[in-house]
C-alpha cells in the first residue's frame, strides 16, 4: 500500500514537472517570436510563431494576432502558388483562432475576412464565393459590417444572374438585404455622432476619445454611402420600369392572392416610381384588400397624390407610417408627408414630420436640409429687427451643416448651402455695431420658436 502511495506521489510530481517544463518552453518560444513580430520583422517571426501555434495553440491569443500580421506580410510579398498557400494558411489560422478563443473572436469578422480574401484573390467559383459571404450574413449578420464585403456579396449575385444562374428577383432580394444592413449601420453611426455634434456645436470641449469617435463615425458614414452608390450603379437598368413591369405583369393573375409576392412587387414598383402603369394600382389594391400594410397604404397614397387628392393621400401616408416597422422605410414615409405640408406652406407641420423622419433614421440628412431651407425662407417673417431677421440664417446654416455631417451623400450640397446662409447672416461688423457678442442667444419667433447663438467670428 505504501509503495502504491509513493508511486502515485512520484507520478504526480513528475507530471507536474513535465507540464511546468512545457509551459516554460511555450513561454520561451512565444517571447522570442513575439519580439520579432513587435519589431515588424515578420520574416524572422513567421516560423517561430507557427511553431508556437502548432505546439502551444492555447498559450495566448497573441500568437494568432501576430501570426495574422506575419502571414499578411508573406501574402503581400509572394506570388502564384506560394501566395495561395499562405492565404490558405491564414484562413486556417483564423478558423483555429475562432475554435480556440471563441469569446475573443467575432465569428462574423472571421467568416467575412475568409470570404473577402478568397474573393480578392479569385479562389473558388462565383457560387462558392457567394456562399462564403452568405454564410456570414446567415450565421452572424450583426457582425457583417464590412462595406467592401457587403458590396462583394451583392456583386456576386449580379454576376450569377448575368451568367443565367439566378433570376432577376434573386438580385432584387439580395439588394434589399444588403441595403437594409447598410442603412442599419449608417443609423448606428449617426446615433453615435448626434450627441457629439451637439456638444461640439455648443462650444464644449471634446475629449480625445470623443474626437476619435466623431472621426470614425464620419468615415463609416462616408464608406457606406459610397457602397450604396456602387450598389445602385450595379443594379443599373435591371431595376427600371421597363424591366419591372413586364416581370410582375406576367405573373400578376397567378400571384394576385399571394401576399408575399404582392408585397415584393409593390415595394419594388413604388421604390422606382413605376406608378403610372395600371399594374401598380392593381398590385396596390389587391395587397391592401388582402392584408393592409405600410407598403400598400403608401402606394395608395401615391396614387391619390397623383390624382391630386392630397387630403386622401395624407390619410394613406399616415396609415402607412403607423403600420411601418422598419425605421428607414418609416422615415421615407414621414419625409413624404412632411414634403406635402411644406409644399402647402405649412412649415410647422412639415418640420414635425421631418423631425419624425430624423428620429426614425438619424442619418437622414435630407430632412435636416429641408428644415434649413424652410427656416431660411422664413427669415423676413420671424424677426422684429433687421439684425434678428438676418440671425435666422445662422440657425438655417446650423441645420444645413448638420445634414452634411450625418449624410455624406449630400455633404457637398449641404455645406454649400450652409456657407450661403452664413453669408446672409450678420457679419462681424454687424455684431459689433449692435453691441452683441459671440455666444449670445437670440430667440427666434413665429413657427420656428428656436434659439440660435451668435457664432465666434
Amino acid at each position: 500500500m505504501k509503495a502504491k502511495f509513493i508511486a502515485l506521489i512520484t507520478g504526480a510530481v513528475l507530471g507536474s514537472s513535465v507540464l511546468s517544463a512545457q509551459s516554460n518552453d511555450c513561454a520561451t518560444m512565444a517571447a522570442l517570436a513575439y519580439d520579432d513580430a513587435k519589431a515588424k520583422n515578420y520574416d524572422a517571426a513567421y516560423e517561430p510563431l507557427m511553431k508556437v501555434r502548432e505546439e502551444c495553440p492555447k498559450y495566448s491569443l497573441a500568437t494568432f494576432q501576430y501570426g495574422e500580421r506575419a502571414l499578411n506580410y508573406k501574402i503581400e510579398n509572394a506570388e502564384g502558388a506560394e501566395k495561395e498557400q499562405f492565404i490558405k494558411e491564414l484562413i486556417g489560422l483564423w478558423e483555429e483562432r475562432l475554435e480556440l478563443f471563441p469569446n475573443k473572436t467575432s465569428k462574423g469578422k472571421v467568416y467575412s475576412d475568409i470570404a473577402q480574401i478568397k474573393f480578392d484573390n479569385k479562389i473558388g467559383s462565383t457560387e462558392e464565393l457567394y456562399n462564403a459571404f452568405d454564410r456570414v450574413y446567415t450565421e452572424d449578420r450583426e457582425n457583417f459590417t464590412s462595406p467592401k464585403g457587403l458590396y462583394a456579396y451583392f456583386q456576386l449575385m449580379v454576376d450569377m444572374q448575368d451568367a443565367g444562374e439566378r433570376e432577376l428577383q434573386d438580385v432584387f432580394d439580395n439588394y434589399d438585404k444588403v441595403m437594409a444592413k447598410i442603412e442599419e449601420e449608417e443609423n448606428q453611426a449617426a446615433v453615435k455622432l448626434a450627441p457629439l455634434i451637439e456638444k461640439q456645436d455648443a462650444g464644449e470641449e471634446l475629449t480625445s476619445k470623443e474626437e476619435k469617435q466623431i472621426k470614425y463615425a464620419e468615415i463609416n458614414l462616408k464608406n457606406y454611402n459610397m457602397v450604396k452608390g456602387a450598389l445602385n450603379a450595379k443594379l443599373g437598368a435591371r431595376a427600371d420600369c421597363d424591366n419591372l413591369i413586364p416581370l410582375y405583369k406576367k405573373d400578376f393573375e397567378e400571384k394576385k392572392s399571394d401576399v408575399n409576392w404582392l408585397q415584393n412587387a409593390n415595394a419594388r414598383l413604388s421604390a422606382k416610381d413605376c406608378t403610372e402603369d395600371p399594374l401598380f394600382f392593381q398590385v396596390s389594391e389587391a395587397l391592401h384588400q388582402l392584408e393592409p400594410s405600410a407598403n400598400s397604404a403608401y402606394s395608395l397614397g401615391q396614387l391619390a397624390e397623383a390624382d391630386g387628392d392630397r387630403g386622401k393621400a395624407l390619410e394613406y401616408y399616415n396609415e402607412a407610417a403607423e403600420l411601418e416597422k422598419d425605421p428607414s422605410d418609416q422615415a421615407r414615409i414621414y419625409y413624404r408627408i412632411a414634403s406635402n405640408y411644406k409644399e402647402r406652406g405649412s412649415f410647422s407641420q412639415a418640420r414635425n414630420f421631418y423631425r419624425k423622419a430624423i428620429n426614425a433614421k438619424p442619418s437622414f440628412g435630407r430632412a435636416y436640409l429641408q428644415i434649413a431651407n424652410m427656416i431660411a425662407q422664413s427669415a423676413n417673417s420671424c424677426g422684429e429687427t433687421t439684425f434678428d431677421k438676418r440671425a435666422v440664417y445662422w440657425l438655417a446654416a446650423d441645420y444645413a451643416a448638420r445634414a452634411a455631417r450625418v449624410d455624406p451623400s449630400i455633404a457637398s450640397n449641404a455645406n454649400q448651402t450652409a456657407t450661403a446662409y452664413r453669408g446672409r447672416a450678420p457679419q462681424k461688423a454687424d455684431v459689433f455695431q449692435q453691441g452683441r457678442s459671440a455666444g449670445e442667444a437670440i430667440k427666434i419667433g413665429c413657427w420656428i420658436g428656436e434659439t440660435v447663438r451668435i457664432p465666434q467670428m
